[in-house]
């Protein structure tokens, strides 16, 4: 049974490879190169994880830090194929500005970030990457600004009430 499990996980499964890097170790005998590898894992569903991996071969880098990303995937709130609201993620000299889109608008993000909501499988968002280029605090920025997002649940037990008084509200008028 847990074949079965493995293998349904394996078919909804996305990953994206976001950089390799070649890393250099100079020891007394020369230079001894490895290989680090930074891979974005989801479900297209609303659950992602990172990781990096490290080898002396690129593939096996690849499979390590895809294996890793795997296990450690979150849960974000999404509405829809978009995000719930506007949200901003900050990670190094990174800053990621993720904002809710219209049904058909597109995935309107650039690189890591786009690979991000890929795996995520947002399909309606605009996003804007500001500060260093980096790719792997572009990335954890992005995830950063996913982990604040809330669902309308969440907020309702928080509050104490139910998700209709929180939609209602008594200050908004219609």
């Amino acid at each position: 049974m847990n074949k079965k499990i493995a293998q349904k996980q394996e078919e909804t499964s996305f990953e994206s490879v976001v950089s390799v890097r070649r890393v250099t170790k100079v020891t007394k005998g020369g230079k001894r190169f490895a290989f680090s590898a930074f891979v974005v894992s989801g479900d297209q569903d609303g659950s992602i994880g990172i990781a990096l991996g490290k080898s002396r071969e690129v593939s096996s880098a690849i499979a390590k830090a895809t294996v890793k990303a795997r296990k450690e995937r979150i849960k974000i709130s999404l509405r829809g194929n978009t995000i719930p609201y506007n949200v901003t993620g900050k990670h190094g000299a990174t800053t990621v500005i993720l904002c809710s889109a219209s049904k058909g608008t597109g995935l309107i993000a650039g690189g890591s970030v786009r690979a991000v909501m890929e795996a995520l499988g947002v399909k309606d968002v605009l996003a804007k990457s500001l500060g260093a280029s980096c790719s792997q605090n572009a990335v954890k920025a992005t995830l950063n600004a996913l982990s604040k997002l809330r669902s309308l649940q969440h907020i309702a037990n928080l509050r104490g009430k139910t998700t209709e008084e929180i939609i209602k509200g008594k200050d908004v008028a219609a």
